[in-house]
């Protein structure tokens, strides 16, 4: 079983956090406060969702695509 998973974060400037999900693994949908803490948490996340009791170990590939905006307040030039 080799397959990517792919998994979207999006950061919420306002709620403060990064937001994960990933229509590759069923139920995955998770938050942290820095796109670091999400990525460290994803793989026991995955495991969980993922894991099959009579399987083999296997490694899959996962492709965090990441997205965040912010705004930025400049004074206009006066015409």
């Amino acid at each position: 079983m080799r397959r990517l998973i792919v998994v979207k974060a999006t950061g919420d400037p306002e709620a403060g956090v990064w937001v994960a999900e990933s229509g590759d693994v069923p139920g995955l949908v998770t938050e942290a406060e820095t796109l670091d803490s999400l990525t460290e948490k994803l793989p026991g996340l995955i495991q969980d969702l993922l894991n099959e009791e009579d399987g083999q170990d296997v490694e899959i590939p996962v492709e965090i695509v990441a997205h965040a905006s912010s705004r930025v307040r400049i004074r206009a030039r006066a015409a």
